[in-house]
């Protein structure tokens, strides 16, 4: 088994590997994202995700076996793209817009063995459709300060579960990486999740 390197801060993504089993360690990328604006946002998830890796990898160049986990997660709705808010003030901006209407949440994961070229990029979208929001129901929910580290300003697996009316797709992607098809790129490196997956 080689040595996993997730390089997220993110204890979402933690606390999901975690949940399948993953024995993995934690090495945030602090790559420039700004770079990424101008890629079109499907393009901009896998680069961003893969660029991510690529940058933990260097610090990793001298353990062979190691495996890097990189990826990111934006929310696109009516060709508007939406990050992580930086203010209470744009949250409620966010979740404001996206009250009623169905977006898409879309997640980049690349994986990237230290000291190769060996590398995969994939990504996942889900739509999520939200409940008509009143401005005393995204006050509430942004006075929480559960939004403010969010792509799109929540957090399903949270509170922000009472905005959702109903996903189709990946759960898992939504709250901000794809199990499934990261196994997928698991075991093509190797690695397989309880020797099976």
């Amino acid at each position: 088994m080689p040595k996993i390197v997730l390089a997220s801060a993110s204890p979402r993504r933690q606390q999901l590997l975690k949940q399948i089993g993953l024995n993995f360690e934690v090495k945030p990328s602090n790559i420039n994202e700004n770079n990424f604006l101008d890629l079109p946002p499907d393009t901009r998830v896998e680069s961003l995700a893969l660029a991510k890796a690529r940058a933990v990898a260097e610090f990793l160049d001298g353990i062979e076996d190691a495996l890097v986990i990189g990826a990111d997660t934006i929310v696109i709705c009516q060709g508007e793209v939406f990050g992580k808010p930086s203010t209470k003030a744009e949250a409620v901006k966010m979740l404001s817009f996206l009250s009623g209407r169905t977006h898409k949440v879309c997640t980049g994961v690349a994986l990237k063995k230290a000291s190769t070229s060996l590398e995969k990029v994939a990504s996942v979208s889900t739509d999520v459709t939200f409940r008509q929001l009143n401005t005393e129901m995204i006050e509430a929910y942004v006075s929480t300060g559960e939004p403010l580290d969010k792509a799109g300003a929540y957090a399903i697996q949270g509170i922000g579960s009472l905005l959702v009316e109903k996903i189709s797709g990946d759960y898992f992607n939504v709250v901000g990486l794809p199990l499934v098809k990261t196994a997928e790129l698991l075991a093509e490196f190797g690695v397989k999740v309880l020797d099976k997956f």
